[in-house]
């Protein structure tokens, strides 16, 4: 089996998507909202019809142009932000309801869906209601019940974002178990959800992928705006200097050593809280431009840097909207590399 490879087109949603995801592999889909990731989604389950390209599962073209295979005969497993389980059956009906809709008899659906709660740690949940269940329990047993289907993709749109920080490490544990062995797509406005599953990540705006890579280095050196916000980083474009990168707003960053050639573009990336803004100092003067708070923390934008601070610093400085100040970055937090593709 190759997986999934697929072209999405829908042109009233203006999305162009083309991607794989191999057999064994996980593929993690971030992007703004509207961006798409929903469209490409429901494309692959079958719940939307595109408008040109292919969706190829293993070796079956299951939509074209011209014809749509039905979800129920796709083998997609669909793990959805809310559980939705059937408040009428108890937690081992719930699971071995795929089975049972599929032709398996009831002792061997009620064998496998036991099997598939196991995997992901809830077979002490079998007997429950569903009203009786947490959070996170309940987000377990519908991982358990795509299981049940023996999918031959999975897809995981935002499985975690409705529950607790609590239970989201349970239930990051148990997609592991799920993901593990199959082709995988994940939508996520969660980092700490890719690092955890993802092998690879696609950065999806407008409808288009704009950047793709392996975690480390969609995150860890982010080519876009997006990537660059979701990961928690400043991006800074420029031109490579032999110490750093000459940032558009003026002045030099330094990193110490790169492997981009002087005077050609680059990127250098940073988090703001290593940023150092100070009234006086050398360099160019950069002019702030807006305070927004930030996770307990002030965000001071000055030109085309930023920096992380707290109230109490921000306070002491007496800087607003207007101000001059200046902004350096640590050589040991920079990080200048050349743009990808």
């Amino acid at each position: 089996m190759t997986g999934v490879a697929a072209r999405i087109v829908v042109e009233r949603r203006d999305v162009d998507v083309a991607l794989e995801v191999g057999a064994e592999e996980c593929v993690a889909v971030i992007g703004p909202n509207g961006a798409g990731k929903s469209t490409v989604v429901e494309a692959l389950a079958g719940l939307l019809p595109i408008d040109a390209g292919q969706v190829v599962l293993g070796s079956t073209v299951v939509a074209d142009h011209s014809r749509t295979v039905p979800a129920h005969r796709r083998r997609i497993g669909l793990v959805a932000q809310r559980p939705d389980l059937f408040p009428f059956l108890d937690v081992i009906g719930n699971v071995a309801f795929g089975p049972r809709s599929a032709g398996v008899r009831r002792a061997a659906a009620r064998t496998r869906a036991l099997r598939a709660l196991t995997a992901v740690g809830a077979d002490g949940l079998a007997d429950r209601a569903p009203d009786t269940l947490s959070g996170g329990q309940a987000q377990r047993v519908a991982i358990a019940r795509a299981l049940a289907t023996d999918p031959a993709v999975l897809l995981l749109d935002e499985p975690t974002s409705a529950l607790d920080v609590a239970a989201r490490d349970e239930v990051r544990a148990a997609l592991r178990t799920a993901i593990a062995g199959r082709p995988s797509l994940l939508v996520t406005h969660d980092p700490v959800e890719v690092v955890a599953l993802a092998d690879r990540v696609v950065v999806v705006e407008h409808g288009r992928i704009v950047e793709e890579g392996t975690p480390a280095a969609v995150l860890g050196r982010p080519t876009t705006a997006f990537a660059a916000a979701f990961s928690g980083l400043a991006l800074v474009r420029g031109t490579a200097t032999p110490g750093g990168i000459a940032a558009g707003g003026g002045g030099e960053l330094v990193s110490g050593t790169h492997a981009v050639p002087p005077g050609r573009p680059a990127l250098g990336a940073f988090h703001p809280t290593a940023a150092r803004l100070t009234r006086d100092g050398a360099g160019p003067v950069r002019t702030v431009t807006s305070l927004e708070p930030r996770d307990g923390l002030v965000r001071v934008r000055a030109g085309d840097l930023v920096a992380d601070l707290t109230l109490a610093r921000v306070t002491a400085l007496g800087i607003g909207p207007g101000d001059a100040v200046h902004v350096d970055v640590p050589a040991s937090e920079l990080a200048v590399y050349a743009p990808r593709g």
